[in-house]
């Protein structure tokens, strides 16, 4: 048994590419291992920058970007949790001089 090469690893996906139909390569691995490893709070940026061999952190930055649908769990997990706990809006600021009556309808208060 021989150590599996890149070019025997790019071979493989060249293969299962055919036999799939799809357009799969050895790049989209380490691109789903890198937004992996940043989603793990116990991995520093600097970490996932020495993992991938970056030389300027900016390079490892891109993934620091969440997916859409990644923002959209959080929304909704968000709006949940806002329901359960029924939070109050907090009251108007006290505001000398303004009628409270204008401000209770502009903080959407009003009966």
């Amino acid at each position: 048994m021989r150590p599996l090469t890149y070019h025997g690893a790019h071979r493989m996906f060249e293969r299962v590419n055919a036999s799939l139909g799809a357009d799969w390569t050895l790049h989209d691995l380490r691109h789903s291992a890198a937004a992996r490893m940043m989603r793990d709070p116990m991995l520093t940026l600097s970490d996932v920058q020495w993992v991938l061999g970056h030389t300027h952190l900016s390079a490892t930055e891109v993934y620091l970007t969440p997916h859409k649908d990644e923002v959209v769990a959080g929304v909704l997990v968000h709006h949940a949790r806002q329901a359960r706990e029924s939070i109050q809006p907090a009251p108007p600021p006290l505001a000398p001089g303004y009628d409270p009556a204008s401000l209770d309808v502009l903080f959407g208060r009003s009966s």
